[in-house]
């Protein structure tokens, strides 16, 4: 049986690689941006705007609400999502701590 080897990696690490392959798709970084100008948003009006069909456009917010990126409530036959401004933060920290170690060149380097 294969052993998953996540446990090795820090909880940040491990962290900021779920936000990452929540990121990974156009359509994900997308429906970001019409959450982050609408501050909220009825999934059908997701739809309208991006070129994916329905169950297309709730996978991706399945995906971005499993990492925690968005919020969505249930409202009868629709459902309402937000950007989660706290776990946002939370992955801008991250980013820019691994931003920061990297700004410094190692003058000791093989390339």
């Amino acid at each position: 049986m294969a052993h998953s080897k996540k446990g090795d990696f820090s909880p940040e690490e491990i962290q900021l690689a779920e936000f990452a392959k929540a990121l990974s798709h156009p359509a994900r970084l997308a429906i970001l941006k019409i959450l982050a100008d609408r501050r909220s948003c009825i999934c059908g009006e997701i739809v309208d705007v991006l070129p994916l069909a329905q169950a297309t456009v709730s996978q991706h917010l399945k995906e971005l609400k499993s990492a925690g990126l968005i919020k969505g409530e249930i409202d009868g036959p629709r459902s309402c999502y937000c950007i989660n401004y706290e776990v946002v933060a939370e992955f801008q920290e991250l980013m820019e701590k691994i931003f920061a170690s990297m700004a410094e060149p190692n003058l000791n380097t093989c390339c």
